[in-house]
């Protein structure tokens, strides 16, 4: 028997005394987190690669068809706000999904666990997480990420090593007309150029590059953590839960009045039931899990080699500066000669002041 707060079907409610149907909803909320899934991820491809702009603009242009031109400009107008401009949306989006799952975590989650005797510093691991992330999202938000000025201007341009390739001799920014050092670029969201530019993070409001670097890779480690955890916890608390109230033993009858044993699509339908909140935040955190895993490894990657977003993304779509050259010169091919050894890439990332004020001379 399990405690008072417990929902009464599983405090002892047989579900043998009821009829419950064998629905279907199992399967849309599958493929409800299998499309978000599949999104998130088509989004990710599609604005990195160009395998699939043909597609999109003729998609883009049948829709034009259909959809009033009103609402057109209306959404291309929320788009260059959210996308294109400095604003605050995607924080607040972000502190209000994160205050939700906490709260949903701490409403009804940690009670039921300490119920079932769960050790209370893996309960409040989450939390401990929880503020070390909000302090790097912090740091990376108003941090400084390495404006280029005409007062450092000098002071940045032999930092890097020039590649002639992304990154020419003498080159200078079309927009704020200062001379750019390697690594560095004009981001059209914040007007500047930011040196060792990583890409502007909307969730952020704020370039990543040089000097908030570290802070940005720790609060994505931190975060990932943070829903990594609280997918184990709310897993290991439906785990436990039914194997405490027996509840896999149990038989239900199904539509034909049948008696049936309880196997494992329908036992998790029945807990969507009981515990609708808690099942569905388990998903969510488990799909973030997944994105979030696969770019901090992006990320990770980027580190212990020496690369940043742009100059990956560019020297692999072969976006190179159009320079001057000989009809008769070889094609240039990208090549990474930033990286000094992964102790090296990671100092870089996290005492960025050693390589700038260091005497580094490339």
């Amino acid at each position: 028997m399990l405690g008072g707060g417990m929902p009464e079907l599983l405090a002892g409610n047989n579900p043998n005394e009821r009829h419950i149907p064998r629905m279907d909803f199992l399967v849309l909320f599958v493929f409800y987190l299998t499309l978000v899934l599949i999104s998130g991820v088509m989004i990710c491809v599609c604005s990195k690669t160009g395998y699939l702009k043909g597609p999109v603009r003729r998609g883009t242009q049948i829709f034009s068809y259909i959809i009033p031109e009103c609402l057109q400009r209306a959404v291309l107008r929320l788009h260059h706000y959210l996308f294109h401009t400095q604003n605050r949306t995607f924080i607040l989006l972000h502190l209000t999904l994160q205050g939700m799952v906490y709260a949903e975590y701490t409403w009804e989650i940690f009670g039921y666990c300490q119920q079932l005797e769960f050790s209370l510093y893996y309960l409040l691991l989450p939390y401990l997480l929880l503020i070390v992330n909000l302090v790097f999202f912090t740091l990376s938000s108003v941090t400084n990420p390495g404006t280029v000025t005409k007062a450092n201007e000098l002071l940045l341009l032999p930092v890097y090593e020039f590649d002639e390739v992304l990154f020419p001799k003498n080159m200078r920014c079309s927009t704020c007309g200062l001379r750019k050092p390697a690594r560095s670029k004009h981001c059209a969201v914040c007007n500047r150029c930011v040196h060792r530019f990583d890409h502007h993070c909307v969730w952020m409001n704020n370039c990543i590059g040089a000097w908030n670097a570290r802070y940005f890779l720790i609060y994505l480690l931190t975060l990932t953590a943070s829903a990594v955890t609280m997918a184990v916890v709310s897993a290991v608390f439906l785990v436990r839960l039914v194997v405490v109230s027996g509840l896999y033993q149990e038989t239900y009858v199904d539509d034909l009045g049948h008696l049936q044993v309880m196997d494992t699509i329908f036992l998790i339908q029945y807990l969507y039931l009981t515990f609708p909140r808690i099942v569905f935040m388990l998903g969510f955190v488990m799909m973030l899990s997944l994105l979030l895993g696969g770019y901090l490894c992006f990320v990770l990657y980027l580190t212990a080699t020496n690369q940043t977003t742009n100059e990956w993304y560019r020297g692999h779509q072969g976006c190179c500066p159009h320079v001057a050259r000989p009809p008769s010169a070889h094609p240039q091919v990208y090549q990474n000669i930033h990286s000094h050894g992964l102790w090296s890439n990671l100092r870089e990332i996290f005492l960025p002041a050693a390589v700038h004020y260091g005497g580094k001379k490339k």
